[in-house]
């Protein structure tokens, strides 16, 4: 894998770059930088500043203006800031010139969770799909990015003759590319295997927003031991567990979460992970109700099952976190009345948009969790009653290993 350890190291300053311009508003770019602040602490890296420029379009050498650029270089010889992290895709030639200017290493947020997918990729298969995309990445950036490749290691210097670095450069990295892809998809033979060997069983799983509460909800119904933090991406490789609610077995799986601005190149690279979810049967959408913009993060996730064609799959839309939406919303003088009553409106204004596939949990104190197990039942055995009509019994079916 690309070593990105140099990346961050600990407790690494670091300056946030937004543009508003006729694609973003101003609350949207305050959105973002809020997330991508959030992505550089799951990387290791403090954000010591923010600043944003309003523009008609970005600018095409240095992505803001060149006084925006001279006002963070002045700001940052007063500071020990280590990295320049734009929220927009940069591309090799905007970063070289930044740098040039700045003399502060400069990523962006593709670059960001790139790193932070590098830092949690586990198994075999997730550190692949995180090299694939890396290299990806990199592909179109290779001019002016010569620093970059001085990472990568083995064989660049194996030029042949009259082939200039540029061209060396990018036949290494298309080989690399090449040869991952055919690693990705033997590993996906064998996972096909895997999960034909699994018998009959109906296959539930859960899509959400990255930092929802998928895994602790996976814990609390599976009584697995998933790992669950406060921290963007904690769940790469899918984790699948057979369950049994009331003598009714069915295969429960947590995927990896969903981001804004998510890198395309990372989907395409994490499409073997995610069949999970288009083989599933019934998907279970954990929405982090708590969130001022969850309307949005639930957008990103149904967009991102339309593109992995999901979208007409059954889907049981769990909002999370109620415990802390009802802290963050309500007054503690609030009379209690006027509480329920406002409570009781945000749940029939949901129930209409999911025409009632819908509960209100909070998986940190263990509110409404039976009847999240029951909704799940129901589905679980509707599903089984039309898929196999001729079964008599849920205990029939065969458990494969």
């Amino acid at each position: 894998m690309l070593d990105k350890s140099a990346l961050f190291k600990t407790s690494e300053n670091a300056i946030l770059v937004g543009v508003i311009h006729k694609d973003q508003t101003e609350q949207q770019v305050k959105e973002y930088l809020d997330e991508l602040a959030f992505l550089a602490s799951t990387a290791g890296a403090v954000t010591d500043k923010i600043f944003t420029q309003r523009l008609q379009h970005p600018d095409s050498k240095t992505y803001i203006g060149k006084g925006k650029l001279e006002e963070i270089k002045q700001y940052a010889l007063n500071k020990d800031i280590s990295v320049l992290i734009f929220d927009d895709e940069l591309s090799g030639a905007q970063v070289g010139n930044i740098e040039k200017v700045v003399n502060i290493k400069t990523i962006d947020r593709s670059d960001l969770i790139l790193d932070i997918f590098a830092r949690r990729a586990k198994t075999a298969q997730a550190k692949a799909q995180v090299e694939l995309a890396q290299y990806q990445y990199i592909l179109p950036r290779l001019r002016g990015m010569w620093k970059h490749l001085e990472r990568l290691g083995g064989g660049i210097g194996t030029r042949g003759p009259g082939e200039s670095e540029i061209e060396t450069d990018r036949r290494i990295v298309r080989e690399k590319i090449s040869l991952l892809r055919k690693r990705l998809l033997e590993i996906e033979k064998q996972a096909f295997t895997q999960r034909k060997e699994r018998g009959e069983f109906i296959r539930v799983a859960f899509v959400g927003y990255t930092n929802v509460g998928k895994s602790t909800l996976m814990n609390l119904l599976s009584k697995s031991d998933v790992l669950a933090e406060n921290k963007l991406f904690a769940t790469l490789d899918t984790t699948t567990r057979k369950i049994v609610f009331e003598n009714t077995p069915f295969l429960l799986s947590d995927t990896v979460g969903f981001i804004r601005k998510l890198p395309h190149h990372l989907i395409e690279s994490f499409k073997s992970t995610l069949e999970e979810v288009k083989e599933s049967d019934i998907l279970i959408h954990v929405v982090d109700i708590s969130h001022p913009q969850y309307e949005e993060q639930m957008k990103v996730v149904n967009n991102t099952l339309a593109e992995l064609g999901c979208s007409d799959k059954p889907v049981i839309t769990v909002f999370n976190k109620m415990d802390l939406y009802e802290e963050q919303t309500y007054d503690e003088w609030l009379d209690p009345e006027v509480r329920a009553s406002l409570l009781i409106e945000l749940k029939k204004r949901w129930e209409n948009e999911t025409t009632g596939n819908c509960v209100f949990v909070s998986a940190m104190q263990r509110r409404e969790i039976d009847q999240l197990r029951a909704t799940i039942l129901n589905y679980v055995r509707e599903m089984y009653t039309k898929r196999y009509p001729y079964k008599t019994g849920f205990q029939a079916i065969d458990y494969g290993n």
